[in-house]
């Protein structure tokens, strides 16, 4: 058994774990490792809104060219689909892109087809809206935890490794202890969501403003190689307990510090549904997020259904990725959204001078 963080992140801790030295875990979890060359990542969610079932199909085509985009050179390493549809009733498709070098990100999105694309009037006038959510975390600032060891998802299939058992997991905290920058630093939350540019109210074109250390969690479900057992055990006791929870923080999550949460299916690019899904959720500090998952019923429900079903666990795969980002490594963009989407809704919008 080895600590969720690598050798070489490791340093002397002022800051101590939740648990004891001799503390053993109650079923074995793994975590996802990357060369030590791999010092930042890029998260970045590309989203296409619609109000109207006619525009699907627009929207498919929408969300299929910025698929093809990603075939430019310095494209993402990796990327999967998603559809939800909100509490507003508005569907969101969305491109998950993950990149191994922000620099590379940052070619490819000042690309002169990329930024014409986004930048183009055409995106004002078509009825569709568009969004795009990207953070890019140090190595030091993410963690991962699965209940499996290969084909990983998400973050862990650009990191491409996977650990020995760990020992940071089945305990309150351990997703903190498995940052490894959570030796020395408390990951506090710094200043407000602020409108930067547009009006959310008004439409058009919004451009929010992160801040230090917002938490950004996804946690997925994949039954694609389940059997039956699995699958009911999966749509008759994990699924209701883990949609109640996700719906509370896409209605509620404002209450808490979570500034945004999706629930989302997986799609193939002709918009047909998978079998996985996870959620997508934004919050104002990892204090924000734990505090959630420690002491609300909603979570704690979830919490006590995968403690009592993982060890039985063969093809049905939950995994989780966290991170936090400074402010300066973060993106928030809007075209034609309604103004409770993502970040939008908990943006301070400056007084009018």
């Amino acid at each position: 058994m080895e600590s969720a963080i690598d050798t070489h992140l490791r340093c002397p801790r002022t800051l101590s774990r939740r648990v004891s030295g001799d503390y053993a875990p109650p079923f074995p979890m793994f975590v996802a490792r990357g060369d030590k060359a791999l010092q930042q990542v890029v998260m970045a969610y590309f989203g296409v809104q619609y109000s109207e079932e006619g525009k699907r199909p627009q929207a498919l085509a929408a969300l299929g060219h910025i698929v093809e985009s990603f075939g430019l050179a310095d494209g993402p390493v990796r990327h999967d689909l998603t559809d939800h549809v909100d509490n507003q009733d508005h569907h969101n498709l969305m491109a998950v892109a993950y990149w191994a070098d922000p620099a590379a990100y940052c070619r490819w999105l000042r690309s002169d087809d990329v930024r014409a694309w986004w930048e183009s009037q055409e995106r004002l006038t078509e009825g569709l809206g568009y969004f795009r959510e990207v953070v890019a975390p140090r190595v030091e600032q993410l963690e991962t935890l699965y209940a499996f060891t290969e084909d990983f998802p998400g973050i862990g299939g650009v990191m491409g490794q996977c650990s020995d058992e760990i020992e940071e997991h089945g305990y309150w905290g351990s997703m903190r202890d498995r940052i490894p920058l959570s030796q020395t630093d408390w990951l506090e939350a710094g200043s407000e969501l602020t409108v930067v540019s547009g009006d959310p109210a008004k439409g058009g074109r919004v451009i929010v403003r992160g801040h230090d250390n917002i938490a950004l969690i996804r946690s997925g479900q994949d039954w694609m190689a389940a059997g039956e057992a699995e699958r009911a055990l999966y749509f008759d006791e994990i699924l209701p307990s883990l949609q109640d929870g996700m719906d509370f923080l896409r209605d509620n999550g404002d209450t808490l510090g979570c500034y945004s949460n999706r629930f989302v299916r997986s799609i193939d690019i002709d918009g047909n549904e998978l079998d996985e899904s996870y959620n997508i959720g934004h919050w104002r500090s990892l204090d924000a997020l734990e505090r959630w998952a420690e002491s609300h019923p909603t979570h704690l429900r979830i919490f006590v259904t995968f403690f009592r079903v993982v060890t039985g666990l063969e093809k049905l795969r939950l995994y989780h990725e966290v991170s936090v980002a400074d402010g300066k490594d973060q993106m928030f963009e809007y075209i034609n959204c309604h103004p409770r989407t993502g970040m939008m809704r908990d943006a301070v919008v400056p007084a009018a001078v």
